[in-house]
């Protein structure tokens, strides 16, 4: 309109407005190292604590009935120490030739034995000592399950096959003789087939019986184990 002031802003405000932006960066604190660090070693002690804890019932019970026994009581069977681990990986069949999973045989206490379905005399005879030794139990035996390894992919003669499946029944698992070797192996001097093996039910192999066993002593071992073990292989595992 005549006669009135234009609202433009003046030459200084534009060179002010025209010209670059700056901003002012405030230093950031370096992350603290020491700190992550001292909470890594922290978890991994809380970890180890836990591990513990939980091993500690087993490992007391393994002390109590094996190491620290009065004078004159020694097992039968050889402690197996350091106890072994059930390998996750080993290759089991089942009779149908169906793949059976190493961590199914968990949970539960196991009489091993091994062997190729050519079963002959001392063979039958670890079969009937370990369903008699199971028997022999009580109402503790089904903390216990019979189990069969067998080495070959034959099948076993008829007459072992219906004493095999006779109630209660052995778990007849088929598996590569050299891979169950790096697992349970035989005292000095003996086959791997000439022993009873047992292991817990955290998969661990824990002992092993000799060969030619006197069946009331091994007894007793089981005995021990399975009352040792009272406190934390409760039903339902």
């Amino acid at each position: 309109m005549p006669g009135s002031k234009s609202s433009a802003p003046d030459a200084d405000s534009a060179r002010d407005l025209a010209g670059p932006l700056s901003f002012t960066v405030h230093n950031m604190a370096a992350p603290n190292l020491a700190d992550g660090r001292r909470r890594t070693a922290t978890g991994r002690l809380k970890m180890i604590l836990v591990f513990a804890v939980c091993a500690a019932p087993v490992i007391a019970s393994y002390l109590t009935y094996f190491v620290i026994r009065p004078e004159g009581r020694a097992n039968h069977g050889a402690l197996i120490t350091p106890t072994r681990s059930l390998p996750p990986a080993l290759e089991l069949r089942g009779r149908d030739g169906m793949p059976v999973t190493a961590a199914s045989l968990r949970g539960q206490w196991l009489l091993i034995t091994v062997g190729p379905s050519t079963c002959d005399a001392a063979c039958e005879k670890r079969l009937f000592m370990q369903r008699q030794l199971r028997e022999m139990l009580g109402r503790e035996r089904v903390r216990l399950d019979k189990i069969w390894l067998v080495t070959d992919t034959a099948d076993p003669a008829p007459a072992l096959r219906a004493a095999v499946d006779a109630d209660p029944s052995v778990q007849l698992l088929r598996v590569d003789r050299s891979a169950v070797a790096l697992w349970l192996a035989p005292a000095a001097g003996q086959a791997l087939e000439e022993h009873l093996y047992l292991v817990d039910p955290m998969g661990e192999w824990m002992m092993r019986m000799p060969a030619d066993p006197d069946p009331a002593r091994v007894k007793r071992d089981l005995d021990r184990v399975l009352r040792a073990s009272a406190s934390w292989d409760l039903p339902g595992r």
